[in-house]
């Protein structure tokens, strides 16, 4: 190699070191544990990523991408607390774009954004708290199988699908959803402040817009995608630097029969965990 050629190579490297850096974590799927075989967004699987991209040197910031139709409110809560505590302790700004949807507990996860941006057809907001399954107890009466259900504590087989329904369970299952409800309001009142300015429009009802709206109703800052306005503010050189979750190899690579064996016991309860995700990402059209 030429002198000419190494001198330049070097100097590419260092102008490359010098460039701003920004570390980019993607926030996808459902949050909370899914299935078997599918793992959600928790706490537990996101703390060494969040870690990682926060420590790194040279960041000028940290973006997130979101892309979750919601799912667990405690996951939501402890992720939001997380990347919240690591961007006051490395004193960095967190810049959080949507993609398809941030609904529910996604847009909990989006209010961890110093500044949110959106696509002008991303979903976001459904700002409210939902519980929702079957009852069978007309079911079992038709085929004539008995429910025998036997506990210490009144409370203890409440909201049983076998039984009919208790008012006074519904009530109490009221009560608590107010009371989470009452927690992810205060939570995008204290993140998003004077930045809302809803009119005549309920925004913590659980409806959703589109992010031309959103922007609109103070949900989000603004319209865009992570490459161009990070370009826009940090310049054509900023560099975005993927930081991704470390997978294990598959648990049933091998182990012959028995693995097999044990795989085909939890297939109805990955099947059911599959049909759930599906429908929390169906609710908004998706």
């Amino acid at each position: 190699m030429a002198y000419s050629s190494i001198f330049s190579w070097i100097g590419d490297r260092i102008a490359r070191r010098r460039a701003p850096l920004v570390p980019v974590v993607r926030l996808a799927g459902v949050i909370g544990q899914v299935g078997p075989f599918r793992a959600g967004l928790t706490l537990t699987g996101l703390a060494p990523v969040l870690e990682r991209a926060f420590s790194m040197r040279h960041a000028k910031a940290v973006a997130l991408v979101v892309n979750s139709p919601g799912g667990s409110p405690v996951q939501s809560a402890l992720i939001h607390k997380r990347i919240r505590d690591l961007a006051t302790e490395k004193k960095l700004p967190v810049l959080v774009f949507v993609e398809d949807v941030a609904a529910s507990g996604g847009y909990w996860l989006a209010c961890a954004g110093d500044e949110i941006f959106a696509d002008e057809n991303s979903i976001l907001g459904s700002i409210g708290v939902i519980t929702a399954g079957f009852g069978f107890p007309a079911l079992l009466e038709k085929i004539g199988v008995e429910r025998r259900v036997y506990t210490a504590g009144k409370s203890k087989s409440m909201l049983d699908p076998f039984k009919p329904e208790n008012p006074e369970d519904v009530a109490r299952l009221r009560a608590i959803q107010e009371e989470m409800h009452a927690s992810f309001r205060a939570l995008v009142e204290s993140r998003r402040g004077e930045r809302l300015h809803p009119g005549e429009t309920e925004l913590f009802d659980g409806s959703f817009w589109t992010g031309r709206t959103a922007v609109s109703l103070g949900l989000a800052d603004g319209l865009g995608d992570l490459r161009g306005l990070l370009r826009a503010r940090f310049g054509d050189k900023v560099r975005l630097y993927p930081v991704g979750m470390r997978r294990p190899l598959l648990a049933f690579r091998a182990g012959g029969a028995a693995r097999l064996a044990a795989g085909a016991e939890i297939l109805p309860e990955a099947a059911i965990g599959a049909a759930e995700e599906r429908a929390l990402w169906a609710r908004y059209g998706l």
